[in-house]
């Protein structure tokens, strides 16, 4: 009876302000409803199946049972540029401020297994991150930073085996044990043939890179995150949220069965992977796809996997403040941007967060910059309220019923993909790469006809100086950067190295678990050019379709 007269009173509340719409019209191109009440649920919302309680299945409301009452968020700040020395002041910079991690940017040649050496590099290191040519710029990277203490994560993708075996050697040198280090690689190579292009090595070599680093820490590095699966950057490429977390969690699944393929029990290696998301600029919409996304992980691994730990069955989740949402005119506003997607981030329950800076449209942060963003996490935990309570939005009709639509959109996606034959295949017939594109260019154009207003880009322009004190990085690191290259060369034991590589080309014709050949390579100094030449003279190197 209640519900019938909720209906009746909605009814009548439709009808008085469709009345009086002649004379106060709505504003147009709005994608939400007037208004939500529980009609928008459904008379059987079933709240222990939807919801349930804040880290128990289906862990809609959060992985962990206090959430942010207990800590808060790891405040993980993502930086790197020039050399390993410049890159060491900036951690150590972002740690003294309150940072509670790190994660690590790396320059596009380190990204795709170039030395600085490389003609391959020229006019690129140290660029977009940092320079990482060997064990010694490792060493430096991390230079009175207690890798025991510090949790690390590293956006590296082909060759994550190879920077994940240099952080082991480092803490090695620090006298830590493996056991004792966390932190995430993002080892995310189906994004990469996707959306973003760092990709090295064929897709079936590429994957088994990713299972043996699943087995080794799982054995060795028990607390590392093996992978983080990157909607991130599917998001930044111009996806909806929907189709960021279905293609994302399409490649989670396509990792699961590739593990479970090679010979591992779901449990022992689940419990460790991670997910990566964008904070957008739609709050309510961000929230709900956090979410949603937990329940859909949680529903594939239990039923499709049998997953049976707990641990297994939830999805943890680092964020980043959306790249692509800031603007080169008016750069201040994008403080006000980050402000509302780190809200976003919070109230969706994320597991740590960067927030990026306000001039990351024009150039490389400064340390102004880098503090305004990491002060805006602090206040929002602080100040705001938002951390006091676990997922403060929960029950809201709106942020209910959105939630079920991503859901149901993403779900409708995953099927679309199943019936593919799976992400790997998804992507080689480029209906992923489509569906991205065909997204972006539909935001686009409703930007380019005022459907959709970016403040200070199609609406409220105004006339702007060119911005002053940019941070550039020096061509001369490149110089320095071969400098340090050749002279490490001349000064290791190369019969040393020679023989690790050897041992390695020989382990890649094989199906030995490389992460211990790489390891000793890294150890005796072999650069990062080096060791991923030789997977390259084994495995090859992908080549993309030029057409859809």
């Amino acid at each position: 009876m209640a519900f019938e007269n909720i209906k009746a009173g909605f009814d009548k509340y439709t009808a008085d302000v469709e009345a009086k719409l002649a004379k106060t019209p709505e504003r147009v191109n709005i994608a939400a409803n007037r208004l939500y009440t529980p009609l928008d649920l459904g008379e059987g919302f079933d709240y222990t199946e939807k919801l349930g309680f804040p880290g128990e299945y289906p862990y809609t409301r959060g992985v962990q049972p206090t959430m942010y009452r207990g800590r808060f968020w790891t405040m993980r700040m993502y930086a790197g540029f020039s050399t390993a020395e410049e890159s060491n002041k900036r951690y150590r910079y972002l740690l003294a401020n309150g940072g509670s991690g790190l994660s690590c940017a790396f320059d596009l040649p380190t990204q795709i297994g170039y030395d600085s050496t490389d003609a391959m590099a020229e006019g690129e290191v140290g660029k977009v991150g940092v320079a990482i040519d060997s064990l010694a710029d490792m060493e430096i990277l991390f230079d009175q930073i207690p890798l025991d203490k510090v949790s690390t994560s590293m956006t590296i993708n082909a060759p994550a085996s190879v920077l994940l075996a240099m952080y082991i050697a480092v803490a090695e040198k620090q006298g830590i044990t493996p056991d004792k280090l966390r932190g995430t690689i993002q080892n995310d190579i189906l994004k990469e043939y996707a959306a973003r292009g760092t990709y090295i090595f064929p897709p079936t070599p590429s994957m088994r890179l990713i299972t043996d680093i699943f087995e080794y820490c799982s054995k060795n590095v028990p607390q590392w995150n093996t992978i983080s699966i990157s909607g991130y950057h599917i998001r930044e490429a111009g996806s909806t949220a929907s189709q960021e977390i279905a293609f994302t969690i399409a490649d989670g699944i396509a990792y699961v069965e590739a593990a479970i393929k090679a010979g591992m029990d779901v449990d022992a290696f689940a419990g460790r992977l991670s997910f990566f998301w964008n904070a957008h600029n739609n709050v309510l919409e961000e929230v709900a796809k956090f979410r949603a996304s937990r329940r859909i992980w949680a529903k594939v691994m239990k039923e499709r996997f049998g997953a049976k730990k707990p641990k297994s069955q939830m999805l943890r989740v680092h964020s980043q403040t959306a790249g692509s949402m800031l603007t080169a005119q008016q750069p201040n506003n994008n403080i006000v941007r980050v402000a509302l997607q780190t809200a976003a981030a919070v109230m969706g329950g994320t597991q740590s967060l960067h927030t990026n800076s306000k001039d990351e449209a024009l150039a490389l942060p400064t340390e102004e910059s880098v503090a305004i963003a990491l002060r805006t996490q602090q206040i929002v935990a602080y100040e705001s309220g938002l951390a006091d309570t676990v997922d403060p939005l929960g029950g809201s009709y709106y942020v209910e019923a959105l939630t079920d639509k991503i859901e149901a959109e993403a779900w409708d996606y995953i099927k679309k993909i199943d019936e593919l034959g799976g992400a790997p295949e998804a992507i080689a017939k480029g209906y992923i790469q489509k569906e991205i594109q065909d997204s972006a260019y539909k935001w686009q154009m409703e930007i380019e006809k005022n459907e959709r207003i970016i403040v200070g880009v199609n609406k409220f322009q105004q006339e702007e100086e060119a911005p002053k004190n940019l941070l550039r990085v020096d061509t001369s690191v490149g110089r320095q950067q071969a400098d340090k290259v050749n002279k490490l060369k001349a000064s290791r034991d190369n019969a040393k190295v020679k023989a690790a590589l050897a041992a390695l080309e020989a382990g890649c014709a094989s199906d030995t678990n490389l992460m211990p050949l790489i390891l000793d390579a890294v150890r005796a100094y072999a650069t990062e050019g080096e060791i991923c030449g030789v997977m390259r003279k084994v495995f090859g190197e992908y080549q993309p379709h030029t057409s859809l």
